[in-house]
């Protein structure tokens, strides 16, 4: 499934999200957290691959074309499961 979202939105998510994230999400679906990273804006792909992410620059950091959601889909279930 793709999204459109803006590259702040999209770091606000990050931002928000607790300490290990990365690593939960990134074990739950079988990836290096470097890849996770990269998929909330980071640039590493000596450690990390690229994960579908598409920047176009623009208002509000630009917007960011995201292949799968996956990753967006577990952080936001991770935020929603700190406000229970």
């Amino acid at each position: 499934m793709t999204k459109t979202i803006t590259f702040n939105e999209l770091r606000r998510v990050k931002d928000a999200l607790p300490s290990g994230s990365m690593a939960k999400i990134a074990e739950e679906l079988g990836l290096e957290k470097e890849t996770v990273r990269n998929y909330f804006g980071g640039h590493d792909y000596k450690d990390g691959k690229s994960c579908g992410v598409h920047i176009e620059p623009g208002p509000d950091g630009g917007l960011v074309m995201l292949d799968d959601t996956q990753i967006l889909d577990i952080a936001m279930q991770i935020l929603e499961s700190q406000k229970a």
